[in-house]
């Protein structure tokens, strides 16, 4: 998948969500839907979709990045993930200090 593809990268998160937690197949579920207000996701369930991501995208996620904005939604994951993928990316060109 491309970095710029962020509408695969809503497809392949929504699918995950739907597929590992049973509440977003009975709620319905779209992009902006708050995951933890609504109980889709439980604190438990976001180490899950760390993991996923985590895996899914190959990047790294630190705790200071465990935040509302980044996992409040389909939306915002899918613009973190883009985010994260092309700051690695950068860092990974860079190279290295002498």
């Amino acid at each position: 998948m491309e970095i710029g593809d962020s509408n695969g990268l809503h497809r392949q998160i929504r699918c995950f969500i739907l597929e590992k937690f049973p509440a977003a197949k009975k709620r319905g579920l779209y992009d902006e839907l708050p995951l933890l207000e609504r109980g889709i996701v439980d604190s438990l369930g976001v180490l899950d979709v760390i993991g996923f991501l985590e895996q899914t995208f190959q990047i790294r996620i630190d705790d200071d990045e465990l935040t509302p904005d980044n996992f409040a939604n389909v939306r915002c994951m899918a613009a973190f993930v883009e985010r994260k993928t092309r700051s690695e990316l950068t860092a990974k060109s860079m190279p290295p200090f002498s």
